[in-house]
């Protein structure tokens, strides 16, 4: 009996130092967010989790941030519709606005090979 006792000690000791390690590689892998007031965001859409479409965006573009708390709530402004609305820190990521210069597309005839 003191057998067995002692190989689930040993089992659950060693559980325990394999969820340890399996931690601390995943909180190392972690990125963290920095947010700053009047920054633009993308919000996360979850209504198109429900019909999603195979090429549409889940992320809805340039959203104002107005404010951030400190236990992770974030206050969003869309300039476009003027409403105001509070959502967890996780639904949005950084915008980054890229101007790239005027594309020039080169067109050509196709002609007839008879």
């Amino acid at each position: 009996m003191e057998e067995l006792d002692e190989l689930r000690n040993e089992a659950y000791e060693s559980a325990r130092i394999y969820k340890d390690k399996v931690k601390r590689l995943h909180d190392r892998r972690i990125s963290h967010k920095k947010h700053c007031p009047r920054m633009k965001v993308l919000l996360f859409n979850s209504r198109l989790k429900l019909f999603p479409g195979k090429l549409k965006s889940r992320w809805s573009g340039s959203i104002l941030l107005k404010e951030v708390f400190e236990h992770g709530a974030i206050e969003v402004f869309n300039e476009n519709t003027k409403e105001s609305l509070r959502v967890n820190g996780h639904r949005v990521k950084s915008y980054y606005e890229h101007q790239s210069p005027p594309m020039v597309v080169e067109s050509q005839a196709l002609h007839d090979p008879h």
